[in-house]
């Protein structure tokens, strides 16, 4: 079955509205018989080619006074830039190391300098090798009197391992550091720098109340994890201990004795 066609919608013109007699119902300025726009003088189209009045633009918003003192010729000063958070916690540490209130308008205290010793050359000294010591000779240390021959004989059991000569300089460094120490150890539990065999000069009374200087062997302790022995008793760390012709040293875990003796000329 053939589709039927449609006839296309009406269009409606914008022709002015005619009169009766079949012509523009229209006055001679242009505008309806009734005035107005529109229709029969009510809603009818403007025939007029003026261009519709113009709407407030842009320029003549700008040319408008406004509050902020803002106008076409004079653009707002840029304020200044705020100081960050570094700044002011620089700014308050300065005023804290000054003794200085955040509000406080007083001058700056002069520091007066300091010449005490730091420390930092002594710890530049006390060391071998390039490697820090952890010990520091007393002002006491003295070397043995020439007649005295101090010895240090080393067994393991019944067995006499080595014979060493302790008498030429006025301490010795045990542990397992071998850069550093005058006595080295090859044990596990002896700390790098475990203890201090050191001479010093002290004084003696007699059972009379006369005083003299002599020569005596200690052993410290450097704070080592294992400790120090003497006869089977432990020395307190970080203090000298006094030694005597025929003391056992141990160090550490090591089942190795050293044997003090002295032989006098």
């Amino acid at each position: 079955m053939p589709r039927s066609r449609s006839p296309p919608p009406r269009r409606y013109s914008r022709s002015p509205l005619l009169r009766r007699d079949g012509c523009p119902d229209r006055d001679d300025d242009g505008y309806g018989s009734r005035g107005g726009y529109g229709r029969g003088g009510g809603g009818g189209r403007r025939w007029s080619r003026s261009p519709p009045p113009r709407r407030g633009s842009r320029r003549d918003y700008d040319d408008r006074p406004r509050d902020s003192g803002y106008t076409r010729d004079r653009k707002p000063l840029p304020s200044p830039p705020r100081p960050g958070p570094s700044r002011v916690k620089r700014e308050s540490s300065r005023a804290a190391s000054a003794g200085l209130g955040a509000d406080d308008d007083a001058p700056p205290v002069n520091l007066e300098p300091n010449f005490a010793p730091s420390g930092l050359l002594a710890a530049e000294t006390n060391s071998k090798n390039g490697v820090a010591l952890k010990y520091h000779e007393p002002p006491e240390a003295r070397k043995p009197a020439g007649g005295e021959q101090w010895r240090l004989y080393v067994f393991k059991g019944e067995e006499q391992l080595d014979l060493l000569h302790i008498y030429s300089q006025s301490a010795y460094l045990v542990g397992r550091d071998k850069i550093v120490v005058d006595l080295p150890l090859d044990h596990p539990s002896i700390s790098k720098q475990h203890a201090v065999l050191q001479y010093r000069q002290v004084v003696e009374r007699n059972e009379f109340g006369d005083s003299k200087t002599v020569v005596k062997p200690f052993v410290i302790d450097l704070d080592s994890t294992n400790g120090t022995t003497v006869n089977g008793a432990e020395v307190p760390k970080s203090r000298f201990y006094e030694l005597r012709s025929g003391d056992v040293i141990r160090f550490g875990q090591s089942t190795r004795e050293f044997v003090l003796l002295c032989d006098k000329s």
